[in-house]
């Protein structure tokens, strides 16, 4: 994990060393306490926030829960576990699981799962659209979300539904496209994708990685109800911020986060760009990428402020983009507060 923040009587002395310490042409500073407590507070002020998280530099600057939630307590992160999955896909490959993004999904499945009578342009469907919801299937979320889950077979409903666009067309988000990816994951290695991500993620970044729901067939959901603690989900996202190190360790490949972080469609709900398992914006004139979950579990990365923020909130209410352009207009006042025009001084 990231350095917790030093007691509060020792901020102002360390500040002011590293702001002497470090070269004029730095533009990303640590924010003043007081500046950290009106943040603070405001993220509070949101009517669902659970917890809020905030590393600079590699320091944890904020860690406070709020509504009797704690940054310790395990959170049902809902589709942020897309993000999650991605990251795994991601050292499948480079561990030669999988071949590429470019390989079938349908080559890495048991055959009992593949429907006979399905649209046989599910032999095209390649594990980078599934990644990046261009699958082309009708869509397993929203509406049909219910339908889907409440079926006896997971991975052969969402096989059997009708293309609706090619695919590589258009995105339609869809969590059956990451299930089928966990469904792949299991079968390959005829390990769990629990003990897989204990192993790959889990082991690496030192974080609990506790079991979640399963299929009717015993695969583990891959794309939702994962449940992760807001330190964990920060660990994942300073080890991103980095390159994929962790504890002096690769952690995943560093071309796999390039390529997780390209965009390669857009989001028809938020108009937010996506990538594989990461949506990509710009706040504040500057890059974010960010997973994100129904209701409000939230991972964003900002590479050029050397920041990673973690924000969990209820996830009973009904989830819109509304509510996650206020999650990014507090995004925005951290971005700001780390500017040297931002700051406060003294």
């Amino acid at each position: 994990m990231p350095k917790r923040r030093p007691p509060s009587h020792a901020l102002v002395i360390i500040a002011l060393f590293w702001l002497i310490s470090i070269p004029a042409s730095a533009s990303t500073i640590t924010p003043a306490p007081s500046t950290l407590s009106r943040l603070t507070d405001q993220a509070g002020a949101l009517p669902r926030t659970h917890t809020l998280m905030v590393a600079i530099h590699g320091e944890i600057v904020i860690e406070q829960g709020y509504r009797g939630h704690r940054p310790n307590q395990t959170a049902n992160i809902k589709s942020l576990s897309k993000t999650v999955m991605s990251a795994l896909v991601g050292i499948a490959i480079e561990q030669g699981v999988i071949k590429s993004v470019d390989q079938p999904v349908i080559e890495l499945l048991a055959r009992d799962q593949i429907p006979t009578d399905a649209d046989s342009r599910i032999r095209n469907i390649t594990v980078g659209q599934l990644l990046s919801m261009q699958a082309g299937l009708e869509r397993t979320s929203g509406q049909h979300y219910g339908a889907w889950v409440a079926s006896k077979n997971w991975v052969r409903n969402a096989l059997s539904r009708p293309f609706v666009s090619e695919p590589g067309g258009r995105m339609l988000y869809s969590t059956g496209n990451t299930h089928l990816l966990s469904a792949a994951l299991t079968h390959t290695t005829g390990r769990s994708t629990l003990a897989l991500m204990r192993d790959w993620l889990g082991a690496p970044l030192d974080i609990n990685i506790p079991p979640w729901t399963r299929d009717p067939q015993g695969i583990y959901f891959g794309g939702n109800e994962m449940g992760l603690t807001p330190q964990a989900l920060m660990a994942l996202g300073e080890m991103y911020r980095t390159g994929g190190h962790y504890s002096g360790r690769q952690v995943v490949p560093e071309a796999w986060i390039r390529t997780s972080w390209q965009p390669r469609t857009r989001s028809f709900y938020n108009g937010d760009e996506y990538g594989y398992g990461w949506f990509s914006s710009k706040i504040e004139h500057e890059t974010v990428y960010y997973g994100w979950g129904y209701g409000g579990q939230v991972l964003f990365v900002v590479p050029e402020r050397e920041m990673t923020i973690v924000l969990t909130s209820d996830p009973t209410p009904p989830s819109s983009g509304s509510y996650l352009g206020r999650i990014k207009s507090l995004v925005g006042a951290l971005i700001t507060a780390t500017s040297e025009q931002g700051s406060e001084s003294g």
